[in-house]
C-alpha cells in the first residue's frame, strides 16, 4: 500500500497517476475530502492535525507521501504544519512506514548563492521559519533512526491545471486570459522553476528507490534557466503575439501588503527575486540520468496551448 497524504492538490494528484502508471495500483488517498483518481484508489478522510486520524490513515502503508499544501497564511502554517509533521512522523514510526516528504525552499536564504541540498536554513519570515521547523523535525527523526524517510525539495512551481504559484498567477494565467503579465521585482534575473508534473514523477521515483532514503534531494528542473523577460518572450513565440509586461517593484508589495492579505504573505519571498535564483539539481541528475525533464518551451506551450 502506498498512501498519499494530502492527495487533492496538483502534486498529490500527479503523484498518484505516476505511482499507478509505474509502481503500484495499491494506492490510498488521504485528505479532508479525498477524490478518486483511479477506480481502484482507496479513499480515507482524515485531518492530519488529529494524531489518531493520522495513525489510521497511515496504518498498513509501506510508503507514505506527505504532499499537504496550505493556503498562504502565516498563522495557519504555524498552527497546522508542525502538528501534521509530528503526527505523520509518529504514525510512520509506529507502523514501520517509509516517509517521502515533499518540501519547498522557503527556509533557504534569499541570496544569489547556488542552492544545494547542504545549504543552511536562513528563513526570512514566519512561513520560512515554519518550513525550517518541520524539515528539522524530520531530519532529527531520520538521524535517530526513528523512521526511514527522504526529503524531496522543489523550488517555485509553474505548471498546468491546479498549479498555484506567483509565476502562474502573475504571468501565465494573465497571458492565457489575454491580459498583460505582471513581473515580481525584476524581469532580468534568472529563475529556477519546476514543472509540477516533473516534481511528482521525480518524487515517485525517489520514493521507490531504496538507496535514496536518508537524504535530501533537489527535484529536477530544466537546466536552461530563464529570466521572466525570456519566459514572456517565449510565451509570445508560442502564442504568436507580441506580449509586453509590467514589473511590480518591491514597494508595490510593501505598500499593498498593508491592505491586501495575499500581497503581505508573499513579502518574505521577494528578496530571492532581486537576484539570480540558482537551484542546483546536479545530485538528482547524476543519480537519475535518464529522467526526462520538461523544457520551459514544452511547459509554456502546454499552459498556453
Amino acid at each position: 500500500m502506498h498512501t498519499v497524504l494530502g492527495a487533492n492538490g496538483p502534486i498529490g494528484e500527479e503523484l498518484t497517476r505516476e505511482l499507478y502508471r509505474t509502481f503500484t495500483h495499491d494506492i490510498r488517498l488521504v485528505s479532508r475530502k479525498p477524490k478518486k483518481v483511479h477506480d481502484t484508489d482507496e479513499l480515507v478522510k482524515a485531518d492530519l492535525t488529529d494524531p489518531e486520524a493520522t495513525a489510521r490513515a497511515v496504518e498498513g502503508s509501506e510508503v507514505a507521501y506527505l504532499t499537504v499544501g496550505l493556503p498562504m497564511g502565516s498563522q495557519l502554517w504555524e498552527r497546522q504544519f508542525p502538528a501534521m509533521m509530528r503526527n505523520v512522523i509518529d504514525a510512520c514510526a509506529k507502523y514501520g512506514t517509509k516517509l517521502v516528504f515533499f518540501d519547498n525552499t522557503y527556509m533557504y536564504p534569499g541570496t544569489t548563492t547556488p542552492q544545494t541540498e547542504s545549504i543552511g536554513f536562513e528563513p526570512n519570515g514566519r512561513k520560512g521559519r515554519v518550513r525550517a521547523q518541520i524539515a528539522t523535525m524530520l531530519l532529527d527523526a531520520m538521524s535517530t533512526g526513528a523512521i526511514d524517510a527522504v526529503i524531496c525539495r522543489a523550488p517555485e512551481f509553474y505548471g498546468p491545471g491546479k498549479t498555484k504559484s506567483l509565476t502562474n498567477s502573475l504571468l501565465f494565467d494573465r497571458i492565457k486570459a489575454g491580459k498583460r503579465p505582471l513581473v515580481p521585482v525584476s524581469a532580468k534575473t534568472v529563475r529556477s522553476l519546476i514543472w509540477t508534473p516533473d516534481a511528482s514523477r521525480a518524487m515517485a521515483l525517489i520514493g521507490n528507490t531504496p538507496d535514496a532514503y536518508g537524504q535530501t534531494w533537489h527535484l529536477p528542473i530544466d537546466p536552461h534557466r530563464l529570466t521572466y523577460a525570456e519566459m514572456i518572450e517565449m510565451a509570445g513565440q508560442v502564442t504568436g503575439r507580441r506580449i509586453g509586461y509590467t514589473v511590480l517593484p518591491l514597494a508595490v508589495f510593501n505598500i499593498g501588503g498593508r491592505f491586501v492579505g495575499p500581497l503581505g504573505e508573499v513579502q518574505e519571498l521577494l528578496p530571492r527575486y532581486r537576484g539570480d535564483n540558482i537551484f542546483d539539481v546536479s545530485k538528482f541528475t547524476t543519480r537519475f540520468p535518464d529522467f526526462k525533464v520538461t523544457s520551459y518551451r514544452e511547459g509554456i506551450t502546454e499552459i498556453l496551448g
